[in-house]
């Protein structure tokens, strides 16, 4: 193969690749956002109020994005393995923690960003997350696990058994 050839063939490979990631980035923040809009309505809910702003939903749906690349990275950095022999749930719940570590631990450094942003120390904004309340944090990081858990439980069935197998066991046969 040539040279020329082979740079044509990485180049095809590196747009699916992006393609691909893309996807998944869009996939997994409108699952995020389902959640978070869902989470942000109940909210509005219980504090009675009326009208309830739109603008809750598209910070949720910001949130969401952010929260699945946040996810993202913590895959790249940490990928999901299922061992068969221990099974999907025992193989992928400590690496559901070490995610919600990692996703509570840029949560941290995005309010220290948005700090800056607002003209805010950025330590001193970091630290405010939650509200600077720990039982705050921890109510956060347990709602995050619960919204991951399922999320990886499908990653963890989509490795195990594929991507086609799985798909038809949700949606039926495409036939």
């Amino acid at each position: 193969m040539t040279n020329t050839q082979n740079t044509t063939t990485e180049a095809v490979g590196f747009k699916q690749k992006v393609k691909e990631e893309a996807k998944k980035a869009f996939a997994l923040s409108l699952y995020f956002g389902v959640w978070f809009c869902a989470i942000a309505f109940l909210a509005a809910t219980t504090l009675d109020e009326r009208p309830i702003p739109l603008s809750i939903f598209g910070l949720a749906l910001i949130k969401a994005a952010l929260s699945a690349k946040f996810m993202l990275i913590a895959q790249a950095a940490y990928p999901i393995k299922v061992n068969r022999h221990h099974g999907i749930l025992k193989s992928l719940f400590n690496e559901s923690l070490v995610y919600i570590v990692v996703v509570i631990a840029l949560n941290y450094l995005e309010a220290g960003v948005h700090g800056l942003i607002n003209g805010k120390d950025f330590l001193i904004s970091m630290t405010a997350f939650g509200h600077s309340e720990p039982l705050r944090v921890l109510a956060i990081s347990i709602v995050y696990w619960l919204i991951v858990w399922p999320y990886l439980i499908f990653m963890g069935v989509n490795l195990a058994i594929g991507n086609n197998a799985t798909l038809e066991i949700l949606f039926g046969s495409k036939k």
